[in-house]
């Protein structure tokens, strides 16, 4: 016998409600006028959640929802890239972090329009049109965000992983639980990332090594290399168009 889900929904979220009620003062146990106990009984025998536990949940997927992002998504390459150009440049905070942070969602949705896409068309439609219940909705949803994951997951890590979680050897993909897949396409993200950042830092140490060989030829040793070097690497980036090189490659190591 399966277990209702609007059950489990309503027994957690009475749960969330009793932790945090615990924190109010016990003179007066309802301040809000809700009566939430009675309120959990009506929805799981109506099968209605009431308002109060709806905006609980919504209030838990939003503040999730930057952890998903993270996760799930491109994000995590792309700003760990954008950072080790910043070191790697030595421009301290230019650019600053608000738009690194601000390219690097734009630059993620942009990657994964394409999974987006097939959500919309599997998943949020066919529910919008009452083809599919909620639980088929959210199945059909999370197919393509795994596929995505899959394709930029090392076998070392979905095999680390299933070997801590102690499970089985998987025959096929769709064996590989989520919870399991979602730690290693992190592990790989910042292994692909970190590769991506160790590539990028051989030009600049070049130049730094070649500036700081003149200084010290020349004699100038109380002059901090750094302030010679910089504006040649920013002058070599913006030269060989850096920006477009760098993005177009993080969007096409994707695919």
């Amino acid at each position: 016998m399966t277990a209702n889900p609007k059950r489990i929904a309503v027994l957690w979220g009475l749960v969330l409600l009793m932790g945090v009620g615990s924190a109010i003062a016990q003179e007066d146990p309802n301040p809000l006028g809700m009566n939430l106990l009675q309120g959990a009984q009506n929805a799981v025998e109506a099968e209605n959640l009431p308002t109060s536990l709806v905006i609980v949940f919504i209030i838990t997927v939003i503040s999730l929802a930057p952890a998903i992002l993270v996760m799930t998504t491109s994000f995590t390459r792309v700003i760990v890239v954008l950072g080790f150009l910043r070191q790697a440049m030595g421009t301290q905070q230019t650019p600053p972090n608000q738009v690194l942070i601000g390219l690097a969602l734009f630059l993620t949705f942009f990657i994964m329009m394409p999974t987006y896409q097939q959500v919309n068309e599997r998943a949020l439609q066919p529910y919008l049109n009452g083809e599919l219940s909620q639980m088929e909705a959210v199945t059909a949803a999370l197919d393509p965000v795994r596929t995505f994951m899959f394709r930029q997951t090392r076998d070392a890590d979905i095999k680390l992983f299933m070997d801590i979680a102690k499970l089985p050897r998987p025959e096929r993909w769709g064996d590989v639980p989520t919870h399991v897949l979602v730690p290693a396409f992190v592990v790989s993200e910042m292994t692909t990332a970190f590769m991506i950042g160790f590539l990028l830092y051989i030009p600049f140490l070049i130049v730094d090594m070649v500036v700081a060989s003149t200084l010290m030829a020349m004699g100038m040793m109380m002059l901090p290399p750094i302030f010679v070097s910089l504006p040649f690497k920013i002058i070599m980036f913006v030269m060989a168009d850096g920006w477009r090189l760098l993005l177009g490659g993080l969007s096409r190591s994707f695919q």
